[in-house]
């Protein structure tokens, strides 16, 4: 039987998508690829000027590279419920129900990425709680989508 994982150690998954170098730094091409955005949309996204967008890891800003390390957290702690890397991109650009109707990318993408990972840490562990007891099939029931699903009587 598998010990739960302290909340602590929660924060730092597995890098699923393999967006790590062997020093833990962040390859923000490939975050910003997997998440399909522009240069634009990260500087919206971070704040900082078009021009500050780099992803040399010399050239690389602090607060570029702090957020870059932010998403590919945020993809590895989705990845690593789902295990499948499609499933995981899917929820990443679906609108969201218990999100106001807005994908999560999009909430990184306009600035809302506390809130996402928030929401990502909470159901991560009220499915594991779920877990725990036994009460409650991971596959049935595990996917926000299908929590707003069963409370609004669709099967």
């Amino acid at each position: 039987m598998a010990l739960p994982q302290a909340s602590l150690f929660r924060t730092s998954p597995q890098d699923y998508f393999h967006l790590f170098n062997d020093e833990a730094f962040v390859d923000g091409e490939k975050v910003v690829k997997t998440l399909k955005y522009k240069k634009e949309d990260v500087a919206a996204a971070t704040n900082l000027p078009l021009h500050s967008v780099r992803y040399e890891e010399k050239k690389m800003p602090a607060e570029l590279r702090e957020r870059l390390t932010e998403w590919a957290t945020a993809l590895n702690l989705v990845g690593s419920f789902f295990q499948d890397k499609k499933k995981t991109i899917i929820w990443f650009f679906m609108p969201n129900p218990l999100l106001g109707d807005i994908s999560p990318r999009d909430m990184i993408r306009i600035g809302r990425f506390k809130k996402l990972l928030t929401f990502i840490q909470t159901a991560l562990e009220e499915n594991q709680r779920k877990d725990l007891d036994g009460t409650v099939s991971r596959k049935s029931e595990a996917t926000p989508q299908n929590k707003a699903s069963k409370s609004e009587g669709v099967k």
